[in-house]
């Protein structure tokens, strides 16, 4: 496949170039290439390159600064989307726009299915259903592929993040009160391509196997590593932050595995593998 790759240095992007170069033809845009809430330079970037599919990752993604700054969300997840869902239309490439647990409200007592009516309760929430929305409207033919928890290489996240806090001995302090699926962005890449492959079209959830809570993941995490740090609990209650977080993120993998025959890894085994690539190696290089 031709596959054009927007936010090609972010956490996916970097996963879809590592693990789907090989079979697939990549076009690669990052933030300071190709800046998607400005269509002009999105049409000019595609000049003269033909592609099957668009991965649109390019998004803001920081919930809290959402919170603050909505109009630049909704300008990138909204409107950028728009102009890549445009795109998208005129060359007749299917676009994968890449969406989140947090378009639903947290309230649900089970994983939530595909067809559950979302109900975001923080701005970035609302920024990303409205690139669903967008996708939907403007893409001739569009894939939802909405994902939670995500880690890997290329940005900032929670699996670093308490790894580093372990590294210099720093108890971390983690809530109990939050659900969700971890996935690994290369599991998460991989899962793209087989549904391209398939010509799926519509909304998929698509996860790493098995739940659990922040505290949970950031216990595995130290399990993993071999630290002998206990991991504190607390309640985000405790925790004043400009975005509220849903308590409940668990996306439902049961029409990916319809699908495709198969379901993700499980979280721990994502979390193990990662760790073992990334920060288990740094250790024995250094030693």
């Amino acid at each position: 496949m031709r596959i054009l790759v927007t936010g090609a240095e972010g956490i996916l992007g970097r996963a879809i170039r590592e693990w789907l170069a090989s079979g697939n033809t990549l076009y690669l845009w990052g933030r300071d290439e190709v800046d998607v809430r400005d269509k002009d330079r999105v049409l000019a970037a595609a000049k003269g390159i033909e592609f099957d599919a668009v991965v649109h990752a390019a998004a803001m993604t920081a919930v809290d600064r959402c919170e603050t700054e909505f109009d630049l969300a909704m300008a990138t997840n909204r409107d950028g989307t728009s102009h890549v869902a445009s795109l998208a239309r005129e060359r007749g490439a299917t676009l994968v726009y890449l969406s989140t647990d947090y378009v639903f409200d947290g309230t649900k007592e089970g994983p939530y299915l595909e067809d559950d009516p979302p109900q975001p309760i923080n701005a970035y929430g609302r920024s990303k259903l409205a690139g669903e929305e967008i996708a939907r409207e403007v893409a001739g033919k569009s894939l939802t592929v909405r994902t939670s928890w995500v880690f890997g290489e290329g940005g900032a996240n929670f699996v670093d993040a308490i790894a580093e806090k372990l590294k210099r001995g720093d108890t971390p302090e983690v809530v109990t009160d939050q659900r969700g699926s971890p996935t690994y962005a290369r599991d998460l890449a991989r899962g793209i391509e087989k549904l391209l492959r398939l010509g799926t079209t519509g909304t998929v959830h698509v996860t790493n196997s098995g739940e659990t809570t922040w505290y949970g993941l950031a216990v595995e995490i130290a399990r993993d590593l071999g630290s002998p740090l206990q991991v504190r609990e607390t309640t985000s209650d405790r925790f004043t932050r400009p975005a509220p977080r849903p308590k409940n993120s668990v996306l439902s993998g049961k029409r990916y595995q319809a699908l495709t025959g198969e379901s993700l890894p499980r979280w721990e085994d994502a979390v193990r593998d990662y760790l073992g690539r990334r920060w288990l190696a740094q250790r024995g290089a250094a030693a």
